[in-house]
């Protein structure tokens, strides 16, 4: 399944991310990162993407990755939206350098068009999951 057009519009009008993976010996490590997204996968480069953490964590052999792309439309009332992927990262060579790819396996997206806030019809805003 792919993500739908308003998971679509929300990714594309976002320009940061935030990356998880995990080493060989457990440890996590999250970071900040802007990304590329063409519709099915998502791109990781930067000014040296060989060299980070993320890059080693796949290429010693976890090839699991999480994203998630989050912000607040409003603060007054507290608008949150996100969507949040689980995947398959690889390191793949583009335009002569190694970067980080992710293939989605599951994702999560909350109120991307920010129409939900507390104190409204709902207590909760629903979640949509989709298995990729």
């Amino acid at each position: 399944m792919t993500f739908t057009p308003e998971e679509v519009t929300y990714i594309n009008s976002q320009h940061l991310a935030r990356i998880a993976t995990v080493s060989g010996d457990g440890q996590p490590d999250v970071s900040a990162v802007v990304f590329d997204f063409d519709g099915f996968t998502f791109s990781i480069g930067g000014f040296n993407p060989t060299n980070t953490r993320r890059a080693r964590n796949v290429r010693d052999g976890n090839d699991k990755a999480a994203l998630i792309i989050d912000d607040l439309k409003t603060i007054q009332p507290w608008t949150p939206r996100f969507i949040r992927i689980y995947g398959t990262a690889e390191l793949v060579d583009r335009d002569g350098q190694q970067i980080l790819q992710i293939t989605p396996t599951t994702s999560w997206s909350m109120n991307l068009t920010g129409d939900w806030s507390p104190g409204g019809t709902a207590d909760h805003p629903t979640t949509r999951k989709t298995e990729h």
